[in-house]
């Protein structure tokens, strides 16, 4: 009995394994269960915005209340699941393997998601301090992690900035140099010379100038007067355009670069099954001839 009891244990952790990790599903698409979890995230995002309009009844408060609790529940035995079924991954089974899979990027993200407020809810006196109940409320964005396991393009982008993360912290780089150059020239023709405005009065404060200018932004809340200033000024500006472009066309090359050896990667792998399945074919076929 106690054996058929760990098998039937086992056979259903293994089913759970399937529904819940997307690697494991042969079929494309999400499960029924993963399903559920993303238009849970969705809707709790919905939650999130509804609470903060000023118009929303007391009554709606109170239900929006009970939904977001409703859902710290779900995520919570979501998350002891996923940390059961874990086991069936050869990478995370015993007890270093779980505590691998418990400081993985998505079981974190998984953790975080519902642990604060749980705890906050268990713990915390009625009376909550306004700047907590904002984190709290802000650490639900890590919720945006749980679905981005169900969405290829998230994988893409992770890989994406993987690749080109050289190049872009050089363009970082580049242009954090070009803010703190322009902020000081601006420093000396309109704070120290010239009309010896109050928003270039040090370089701090040329420096919301310059982020503004560089970025092509152009509030046009700060702005140079004199000649020599408005010179430098239309400079950095043009400059500004070509450092927004640059780290655009490097992601744009990366991200190109990683969808095209994805498909080769995914070509690959069809004629792989495709070669088995005709080697197995051919073998069944001289079997069938031997026997005849």
């Amino acid at each position: 009995m106690a054996m058929h009891h760990i098998m039937t244990q086992m056979g259903l952790r293994k089913r759970l394994y399937t529904q819940m990790e997307p690697t494991a599903r042969e079929r494309n698409g999400l499960s029924p269960f993963n399903l559920f979890i993303v238009i849970l995230v969705l809707l709790s995002f919905l939650a999130l915005a509804l609470e903060t309009e000023p118009t929303m009844g007391e009554a709606w408060m109170r239900a929006i209340d009970v939904f977001n609790v409703a859902i710290i529940i779900i995520f919570a035995l979501e998350y002891l699941l996923r940390l059961w079924v874990a086991g069936e991954n050869p990478e995370y089974r015993g007890v270093r393997g779980r505590m691998r899979y418990i400081f993985s990027f998505y079981a974190l993200a998984d953790l975080i998601a519902f642990l604060p407020e749980l705890l906050w809810i268990i713990f915390a006196p009625d009376g909550a301090a306004a700047q907590v109940i904002m984190v709290l409320k802000v650490l639900r964005l890590a919720r945006l992690a749980k679905i981005s396991r169900f969405i290829p393009a998230f994988d893409i982008l992770g890989a994406t900035l993987s690749r080109a993360g050289q190049q872009l912290f050089v363009t970082l780089a580049m242009a954090m140099a070009l803010v703190y150059i322009s902020a000081v020239l601006l420093y000396f023709v309109e704070g120290v010379g010239g009309e010896q405005q109050e928003n270039f009065a040090s370089i701090p404060r040329a420096i919301w100038w310059a982020v503004a200018t560089l970025t092509t932004v152009g509030y046009g809340d700060v702005y140079p007067v004199t000649p020599l200033g408005r010179f430098f000024a239309s400079v950095i500006a043009i400059a500004g355009i070509g450092m927004v472009a640059l780290p655009a066309g490097v992601f744009a090359s990366a991200f190109s670069d990683e969808i095209r050896d994805r498909e080769t990667a995914k070509l690959e792998r069809r004629e792989k099954a495709l070669e088995k399945r005709m080697d197995k074919l051919e073998a069944e076929r001289e079997e069938s001839g031997t026997h005849g």
